[in-house]
């Protein structure tokens, strides 16, 4: 009976264990019959480790999609952008790492073979280009009938490339090119046959802004953050009350100018935070309401300044300049605060490359303000300054040297107007100056250098309008030599009450 029962046993362990191997069996066919029938997804046909819309998103419009025989589908219209410029990313990539990796997903057979003859020069002789394209203005000349063509004009692309051989740099070029393109649809791609250059013009001149000179030369003004939200004005903290507040107390100072900063990647980059936008805009009717004007400082704690990174910070820009150009307090945009000091890890060649084409950015979008980069001295000052409306230094050296300084820049530069964006002196007198400092030596600094100031007209903003209780690190580093006198730059201190300074820097009408 025992043996009956365990032969019962073992055949039923057999059938149940034929029949769950059959199932999976079937599941796996079942699968692989789901996945055929739906397709594999095209991202991950791509060989490109990083996304495109991650690091390069130059701006696109469509001058015109008609056709008269089959007409452009919005979805392959998108298709064909996304694949497109996708193309120029994948080339851009192999020139500067001279590496064949990606260029068969948009290139055709024939398309290829000149971008690999391209590459495998530069690898025979060192060399490597890096270059960006920030713009395209795409007109669709033809769409076949059968879906699988297109021939695109793409005009006036803004370019800049820079060659490199043997790790030294060559030379560089900014220019704007028209190209005649053919695109053929394979295997889901929208892959390039031909680009040809229609028309080539180097373009090196700006748009000159139509600025009120007079208003940036009368500058006095104040570079503000609220007192307990320094660094961060525009953070959680932010109240329309509080910024009120402070903008009546300078404008009582006589005052009649605010510089405001606007950090890079904490307002979102490309995807611009709309909550912190709003608050700059808010900013900007209470300052009007306060008859102040703003000096807006783009790109607070930015430092990459690398080609392949231009669109990212081309569009970031574009949306800021396009979102407040039209607010009536805003006076000027400063693209960059102290990017001298950058000179030595990123390059100068690279930093002044960026600026460049930022300055270049801004005034195809806003032909009304002035451009400005606040420099960390009047000896780095000289940088750029032809292609400023006006030019800005900072300047926290002895008093006893500023007159000379000053003329030497108003020498080298001697057709633009010249002010002194910040300015000051630390009220903080402990153990780490030695107990040198004091808030009676603050107010001496004032006494001294603000009647050079009025007495030469040059338009002032100085550091700041408070004393802060805490700094961050990110931005006076760890060393408490140099955090801790941050701390007291300020008009008033922490308590809310005016130091002796005050009295210094306030501006008097006339008459009073």
């Amino acid at each position: 009976m025992a043996k009956r029962i365990n032969r019962n046993i073992y055949r039923g362990i057999l059938i149940i264990s034929f029949i769950a191997v059959n199932a999976l069996i079937l599941f796996g066919i079942s699968s692989v019959l789901a996945y055929l029938n739906t397709g594999a997804d095209r991202t991950s046909m791509l060989h490109l480790e990083v996304e495109r819309d991650e690091v390069y998103l130059p701006l696109v419009t469509w001058d015109g999609v008609s056709n008269p025989g089959r007409s452009l589908e919005e979805q392959t219209q998108g298709e064909i952008e996304r694949d497109y410029l996708s193309a120029w990313y994948v080339r851009n990539i192999a020139y500067k790492n001279n590496d064949y990796y990606g260029i068969e997903d948009y290139y055709t057979d024939s398309a290829r073979v000149k971008l690999y003859q391209i590459i495998d020069y530069n690898l025979e002789n060192d060399i490597s280009i890096t270059s960006t394209t920030l713009d395209h203005h795409l007109t669709l000349d033809f769409y076949s009938a059968d879906g699988k063509l297109v021939v695109l004009e793409d005009k006036n692309v803004t370019s800049f490339r820079q060659v490199t051989k043997k790790g030294e740099a060559q030379y560089q070029e900014r220019d704007t090119t028209s190209y005649k393109v053919m695109l053929l649809l394979e295997d889901g791609f929208w892959r390039i046959r031909h680009l040809v250059k229609t028309q080539n013009e180097t373009v090196e001149s700006l748009l000159k802004a139509t600025i009120d000179s007079l208003t940036i030369t009368n500058a006095k003004g104040i570079n503000y953050y609220p007192k307990n939200s320094p660094w961060d004005t525009f953070g959680k903290k932010y109240k329309d009350s509080t910024i009120d507040a402070d903008f009546k107390v300078i404008r009582k100072m006589g005052l009649n100018t605010i510089r405001i900063f606007i950090p890079y990647e904490d307002f979102g980059k490309t995807s611009i935070d709309p909550d912190k936008l709003h608050k700059v805009q808010r900013t900007l009717e209470i300052a009007e309401k306060n008859e102040l004007k703003a000096i807006i400082t783009l790109f607070d704690f930015y430092g990459n300044y690398d080609i392949t990174d231009w669109t990212i910070t081309a569009k970031h820009a574009t949306l800021m300049v396009n979102a407040l150009k039209d607010y009536k307090a805003l006076l000027a945009w400063d693209i960059k605060n102290e990017p001298d000091l950058d000179f030595n890890s990123r390059g100068e060649r690279v930093v002044t490359n960026w600026l460049e084409q930022m300055i270049s950015t801004i005034k195809s979008i806003d032909s009304k303000h002035a451009v400005t980069i606040g420099w960390s001295s009047p000896e780095a000052a000289v940088t750029l300054a032809t292609k400023v409306d006006f030019v800005s230094f900072h300047y926290y050296k002895k008093i006893v040297d500023f007159t000379q300084d000053f003329e030497e820049l108003k020498k080298n530069v001697p057709s633009k107007t010249i002010m002194l964006q910040e300015y000051g002196l630390s009220s903080y007198g402990g153990i780490w100056n030695f107990y040198t400092g004091s808030e009676a030596k603050q107010a001496d600094y004032y006494k001294e250098i603000q009647p050079i100031l009025l007495a030469s007209h040059i338009p002032f903003v100085a550091w700041t309008l408070y004393d802060f209780e805490e700094v961050p690190t990110a931005v006076a580093g760890r060393l408490p030599w140099k955090k801790n006198k941050q701390h007291y730059f300020g008009f008033i201190n922490e308590k809310g009450k005016f130091k002796p300074a005050y009295k210094h820097i306030i501006v008097k009408n006339k008459g009073e």
